[in-house]
């Protein structure tokens, strides 16, 4: 096997690695003190002692919610494959009641080999879900309920939600109802008549902890040393990837990203694009790479309005971010250039210019929107009395003058003092 076939090769495992939410999210299911090992262990009991629970699965979004419960639920069709009936719903599709009833009817029919009425009332198909519910109680057939996008079922009149629990508590069923949500005070939503049904048992779905980080990286990451590679490559291979993960400099580089993005679903996003930087000829995975992924994908689209800023904008700009400094909140064009003239005459540089010339500036900021006025009401005035604002970040400023590369020396001097 030539040694670009062998690259190419690698490109392809990792990336089918990123693209198995299983796989991700297996190094961090280790645990017992888990999310994963938790759910597993709640639905589990309730299918071994034969008894009705619920759950809730809350985290921002892309924090592994639904990877996880997939996972747990894969296993648990293994374990259990005769004794489990799967009813999925989505919120953003089923959170109308007629349409959700009618779609848990259909998917019991397909699970159990009965005929779906597709004229069948609200009723009909309400009274069939608790019909079947107390078969499969009596059977010893648990069915789990998983209903995604769960806060969308808590509005309105939560009829879903109230039969489905209502029927629980009240009929010989074994069920298992998972809401899955991004609201962290979904069941706060809940009415009272509900949540006095529903278990209180929820999961929290955290950003995962820099060694979480470093497993889940090394795991995707780290080629495997069986018969799939040459040895001497995939050798190599890992023990060039061992180095660059202890670099302190690939440390901040993924700090800086997680920052911004610390959820799994934007890591795996992240390292889809470190793969399309990573270049055949080279072999291995570099810290340029890394570099690369990260400018490409943190890009502000002020900075780069910034760069295009002529030197008598980015006065203004620099001006304008030194009078909130002062703690002056409420400023108009006449103030900025107070500003601008006080620097001027401490610092005596070339780049003086007329008023009417900044004023011409100044209009030009507010069309980019990298400023602008701080109410509409006064439209009838004039431009030079209208009170601004500032549209841009100290971050975002100081970020654009570094990479600006006629920047003259004492815009950064003045941001810094």
């Amino acid at each position: 096997m030539g040694f670009q076939s062998q690259v190419e090769k690698a490109k392809h495992l990792i990336r089918s690695r990123l693209c198995n939410p299983n796989f991700i999210i297996k190094p961090l299911s280790d645990s017992p003190d888990s999310n994963y090992s938790k759910l597993k262990f709640t639905i589990s009991s309730s299918i071994t002692e034969a008894c009705n629970n619920s759950i809730l699965l809350v985290g921002p979004r892309g924090s592994g919610k639904i990877a996880v419960l997939e996972l747990v639920l894969n296993d648990l069709l293994q374990e259990y494959p005769d004794t489990i009936s799967l009813i999925r719903l989505n919120g953003l599709l089923h959170s109308d009641e007629n349409c959700a009833f009618k779609e848990i009817a259909k998917q019991l029919c397909l699970e159990h080999n009965l005929l779906f009425s597709k004229m069948a009332s609200f009723d009909d198909n309400s009274q069939f879900m608790i019909a079947m519910l107390r078969e499969c109680g009596l059977a010893h057939k648990t069915i789990i309920f998983t209903l995604d996008e769960f806060d969308q079922f808590a509005q309105g009149k939560q009829r879903l939600l109230y039969s489905l629990l209502d029927a629980m508590n009240t009929v010989t069923s074994q069920a298992v109802v998972i809401g899955v949500s991004c609201r962290l005070d979904v069941d706060q939503l809940l009415e009272k008549r509900i949540r006095s049904r529903f278990s209180h048992r929820k999961l929290l779905f955290l950003p995962p902890s820099k060694e979480d980080v470093q497993r889940l990286l090394e795991h995707v990451l780290s080629l495997p040393m069986d018969s799939s590679f040459p040895h001497d490559y995939a050798a190599q291979f890992n023990g060039k990837l061992q180095n660059l993960l202890a670099d302190d400099r690939f440390k901040e580089i993924i700090s800086s990203y997680l920052n911004s993005n610390s959820t799994i679903n934007h890591l795996v996003r992240f390292l889809f694009i470190v793969v399309s930087f990573w270049e055949s000829k080279s072999g291995f995975l570099s810290l340029e790479n890394f570099k690369s992924a990260l400018s490409s994908i943190l890009r502000q689209p002020k900075q780069e309005c910034i760069k295009d800023c002529s030197i008598l904008e980015l006065y203004v700009l620099v001006c304008m971010k030194r009078l909130e400094v002062k703690e002056q909140n409420s400023y108009n064009f006449n103030s900025v250039m107070k500003e601008y003239k006080s620097v001027q005459d401490s610092f005596q540089t070339s780049d003086y210019y007329a008023r009417n010339v900044c004023l011409r500036s100044f209009e030009r900021l507010i069309q980019r929107e990298l400023i602008c006025f701080t109410d509409n009401r006064a439209q009838g005035q004039s431009v030079e009395f209208r009170p601004v604002k500032l549209l841009v970040s100290y971050a975002e400023l100081q970020e654009g003058l570094k990479s600006y590369r006629s920047c003259p020396i004492i815009l950064q001097k003045l941001m810094e003092h």
